[in-house]
Parts: C-alpha cells; sequence; structure tokens
C-alpha cells in the first residue's frame, strides 16, 4: 500500500493532551496507569498498547437509577496505558477541559470522562413542565477531561459575553452548571420551537458560562442509528 494515500488520516505522533479530537467524530484519549476512565459502553473503536475495559458496579447503580427517569447512561471503566479512540455512531465529539467546574450533559450525548471526576444523575430544576426534555441530566464537576457527542455540528454559546440565551429543550446537549436557567414560552402559538408539547418554549440561560446545542431536534435519533446498526 502507497502510505502517502493514508498520510491525511494518521493520527499525529504524540497527543498534545489527554483528550483531543481525531478528526471531528473521534475522541483520543492518552491514558496513564492509575489515570482511569470511564466511557459509554460500545464506544471503543481501536486502542494502542495495553488497554482494559469492565463493567464498574458503582457506575452501573448509577446508570440504573438515570434509567428508572428514562435517561440511560451505560458506562464501562477503561484503565491501562496507550491510546484510546472513541466515537458514537459517527456524531461529532467536542472534548471540553474542565478546571474546578462543573457541567450538566445530557445523558444520551456523553461519551467519556475522567473517572476521579465527581459525577452522577441529578435532577435538572426548572424544565419538569416541559415535555421532550428529561427530568434528570448527568452532572460532572472537578478538573479533568469530558468528551460529549452533538448529531451534527454544535453551536457552543458563551452566556457571559451574549447575556441571555434561549435555546430549544430538544436541542440542547449541555451546560455550564453555574448557569440560571428558567423556562419561556412564546405568546404566539403558531411559533412551533421545540417538537414535544406543541406548544411554543425554549429554554434561558444567563450567567458565566456555556451553553453546547446541536443541529437537531430529535431526540430518537441515537436510538435509530443502534437500531440500524
Amino acid at each position: 500500500m502507497d502510505q502517502r494515500m493514508t498520510a491525511g488520516f494518521a493520527p499525529t505522533a504524540a497527543p498534545t493532551a489527554r483528550m483531543e479530537n481525531h478528526g471531528s467524530t473521534m475522541a483520543r484519549v492518552a491514558m496513564q496507569s492509575g489515570n482511569d476512565l470511564f466511557a459509554r459502553s460500545g464506544s471503543m473503536v481501536a486502542y494502542e498498547g495495553y488497554i482494559q475495559y469492565e463493567s464498574n458496579p458503582t457506575a452501573l447503580r448509577q446508570a440504573f437509577a438515570g434509567r428508572l427517569t428514562g435517561e440511560s447512561v451505560p458506562l464501562m471503566k477503561c484503565t491501562g496505558d496507550g491510546l484510546l479512540y472513541l466515537a458514537d455512531y459517527g456524531a461529532e465529539v467536542v472534548c471540553v477541559p474542565l478546571q474546578n467546574e462543573s457541567l450538566s450533559v445530557n445523558a444520551t450525548n456523553v461519551l467519556a470522562f475522567d473517572a476521579h471526576l465527581e459525577w452522577g444523575v441529578q435532577r435538572v430544576k426548572g424544565i419538569a413542565k416541559f415535555a421532550g426534555q428529561g427530568l434528570f441530566n448527568l452532572g460532572i464537576s472537578g478538573t479533568g477531561w469530558v468528551a460529549i457527542t452533538s448529531r451534527g455540528i454544535p453551536v457552543v454559546v458563551d452566556c457571559g459575553r451574549s447575556g441571555e440565551v434561549c435555546v430549544d429543550p430538544d436541542a440542547l446537549v449541555a451546560w455550564s452548571s453555574g448557569l440560571e436557567m428558567k423556562g419561556k414560552r412564546s405568546f404566539k402559538a403558531s411559533s412551533l420551537i421545540g417538537r414535544g408539547s406543541g406548544e411554543a418554549f425554549q429554554l434561558a440561560f444567563s450567567g458565566q458560562g456555556f451553553v453546547v446545542v446541536q443541529p437537531s431536534e430529535d431526540s430518537t435519533d441515537r436510538l435509530n442509528a443502534q437500531q440500524q446498526n
């Protein structure tokens, strides 16, 4: 094989961060002994070196708590030394570094996060009456890396710079936990923003932090992809 034909797809010689993108739809994680990772079950597409995978009882108990609310977070624990490549049915991947920060992520958009981070299924306040959005997300906090997915290229909006940011709940991927959130409704019934209830509503965020929004409002996209494979 002429290696010049594949050179553009080869990974960089050495990682520049614990977690980084290889292309837009794959995450590459530099694994080291003692620095474990939680990843979505089935997300490993390749690895270099010596890496092992196991179901973690604590993680599974927390995942089960999420299933009771309709939010499923099936996780596996990854350990070892080498390079780990993760993907989720061709979805876009965003690698987020947390610096003593907290992030709230839609369960279906969680790809991986450092195992030393604090995490758990948490109730999302203020949106229980809105259809199309689960009542619980995965809260992740501390200092480390998180990889999230998006059905299409996402937009990351800085609320501190933009002021109030309004988002369709079905397109919402993740947000900084310190943001203030409230529900808003449109006065025009014909202005159908959101696909759940037939009513026009948005989630409004304000404060210091960011919101990640995907260009897809259909929460069944990932489930359909799984059923086809």
